[in-house]
């Protein structure tokens, strides 16, 4: 009962995945179908040993011996350029579908919310989303191939066996499946075994990715050594899968091997007895031997290949688990479509948990007119940048809701919504590319005149026509040749271009020196200008001037005010926290 479950699971998962072979249905069937006398030819040989044998080696006849040896290289010959043809037909077709699945698969990565890369490392990312695609591809149709052309030359070979002696064929097929028998006991422990190797394997890519990103830091604080045990453990524990692997499925290849030579063994003695009796002839033997010997030989390694199938099929069911995912944040259906925002953002009520049971905010309410300035601020871990990013919807509330003019966001479309929004984070991420490219990603069809505006607007104008290739200056991954000033004021510059009515600003300053900070916070000045803005500050004299700011702590607005109405709260927390930073500052000026 188990192996029919098996067998539909694994029907099924080809029949999900066959759709993506239909654009190429032609060429994939030629391949296949090519398979067909591929493996019907291997009985051709054999089937040709009997006329040799009692004609020539036999009965001495000279004519036979001309054609006979020239058929078999012929159809050889032929066997082998069906083979290329059938390869090269696979190849293509694989590379195509493996391309459409990768697509698939990376519109699907594109579609997924922040939770997902929260709990996930690049490593695991990339195994899931690429290496999967390849290998179930791959292993799907040349599993379609092997198994094809085994299908067919087992078929064609059983029918030479039978034809030069039906009691050897009984024996033949019986220790066939006699062999086949130990396929049934392995495969629990090869999933779970092929499994953990995934996990592993991305372990190990996850590592490479961290020693690039991280290699100032490793040099730096001298973790050489540290980096590369941990790296160990991770090839020890690969180490171990592959000897388990080994433990489990190794010994099916010898066990196969004994069982067929003990088939053989009893084929060629009982066949003795057959020819010294007259039941066959000496050509019914050698034909039937070697039929028997090419029936036998992908039996001995049929137990590596039971493990590359195995391994194509786990990948299959990995690559639909994915591309059958559901985001957690997606559109409903007829979303609202977002054209402006009149009135005001309204946060009621809101609650939420990254882990269920551990609240992040909790029962927050704030309201952001049009046109307002908005200050968060508050000590570090109190979920300022929460509370952001539920406005993008980069995360949904728990409970409670956000509202634009009274609609539930939750209610209008993502693309609509982001469109209106516009983020400048604390470390921007730039795209491996030029100036151009990561300003314009907001809007690909900006004109020169935009960009210009733009490169002014974020005090970049200067700095960019000091470059040789201008805005066509490459930047590096993750723009690594620009200081941390100049990748800010790109992201401003990103932020003009988009000219969204709501800009979000997440302790866009914090990580620069005041020489840079007093730049970027001139080109921030400029963008907030008629803008609806919200802004996560640490240094509490860059928002005095702001509409209303909010001192969030473990969840929670604890005061809410202008600058001037928290400073007169007695004992107030931001007059606290105000006064603090005043103090660290007239010491900061002291000393210089």
């Amino acid at each position: 009962m188990k192996n029919v479950i098996r067998n539909n699971q694994t029907f099924q998962a080809y029949k999900k995945i066959l759709p993506f072979v239909r654009p190429y249905w032609f060429r994939a069937m030629i391949a296949m179908f090519i398979s067909i006398p591929i493996g019907s030819l291997d009985a051709v040989i054999a089937l040709s040993l009997k006329p040799y044998m009692d004609n020539v080696m036999v009965g001495k006849n000279v004519q036979t011996s001309l054609y006979i040896p020239f058929a078999i290289v012929g159809f050889t010959v032929l066997q082998g350029l069906l083979n290329y043809l059938s390869t090269y037909m696979n190849a293509w077709v694989g590379g195509k579908v493996s391309n459409d699945i990768k697509r698939e698969l990376y519109r699907k990565l594109l579609s997924y919310e922040p939770s997902f890369f929260d709990n996930n490392t690049s490593g695991m990312v990339v195994a899931r989303f690429s290496s999967d695609a390849d290998l179930s591809t791959s292993g799907l149709l040349n599993n379609l191939k092997m198994f094809l052309s085994r299908l067919c030359s087992s078929i064609s070979l059983i029918g030479v066996l039978i034809y030069n002696s039906w009691q050897l064929a009984i024996i033949a097929v019986f220790i066939l499946l006699l062999a086949l028998l130990p396929l049934t006991r392995i495969r629990k422990v090869l999933h779970e075994v092929l499994s953990k190797s995934v996990f592993t394997g991305a372990d190990i890519i996850t590592t490479y990715n961290e020693t690039f990103a991280g290699n100032k830091t490793i040099q730096a604080y001298n973790l050489h050594n540290i980096q590369l045990n941990k790296f160990n453990k991770t090839l020890a524990i690969m180490f171990r899968l592959n000897m388990k692997m080994t433990k489990h499925c190794g010994w099916m290849s010898p066990i196969m091997h004994v069982i067929v030579s003990v088939g053989i063994a009893v084929v060629v003695g009982y066949g003795s007895h057959l020819i010294v009796t007259h039941q066959i002839t000496s050509g019914n033997f050698v034909s039937f031997i070697t039929a028997l010997i090419m029936l036998y030989t992908p039996i001995k390694t049929l137990g590596s290949n039971y493990v590359s199938v195995q391994s194509s099929l786990l990948a299959i069911d990995r690559v639909l688990e994915k591309l059958e995912h559901e985001p957690a944040v997606k559109d409903v259906e007829n979303p609202v479509e977002l054209s402006k925002i009149a009135r005001k953002i309204s946060f009621e009520n809101i609650s939420f948990e990254y882990e269920e049971g551990r609240k992040v905010l909790d029962n927050v309410s704030l309201e952001i007119n049009v046109g307002d300035t908005v200050a968060l601020v508050g000590n570090s871990g109190g979920g300022k940048t929460t509370l952001v990013n539920l406005l993008p919807r980069f995360y949904d509330v728990v409970e409670g809701r956000i509202a634009i003019d009274g609609v539930d966001i939750r209610d209008i479309g993502l693309k609509s919504l982001r469109d209106n929004i516009a983020v400048v984070f604390q470390d921007n991420f730039l795209f491996t590319g030029t100036i151009r490219e990561n300003i314009t990603l907001g809007k690909p069809d900006a004109t020169e005149d935009e960009i210009d505006q733009a490169l002014k607007n974020s005090f970049l104008y200067e700095f960019v026509a000091s470059l040789e290739k201008g805005l066509d200056t490459e930047i590096g991954e993750r723009g690594m040749l620009l200081s941390g000033g100049q990748k800010q004021r790109v992201a401003i510059a990103r932020a003009f271009i988009k000219n969204a009515p709501v800009i979000i600003l997440d302790e866009a300053t914090s990580a620069l020196d005041y020489k840079a900070e007093a730049i970027v916070q001139k080109a921030i000045d400029k963008l907030m200008e008629n803008k609806t803005v919200i802004v996560i500050a640490h240094r509490l004299s860059t928002v005095q001037n702001a509409t209303k700011i909010a001192l969030i702590n473990s969840g929670s607005v604890v005061e809410l005010g202008t600058h001037e109405e928290l400073l007169s709260l007695e004992n107030g927390v931001y007059k606290s926290l105000y006064l603090a930073q005043f103090k660290d500052k007239n010491l900061d000026l002291q000393s210089a």
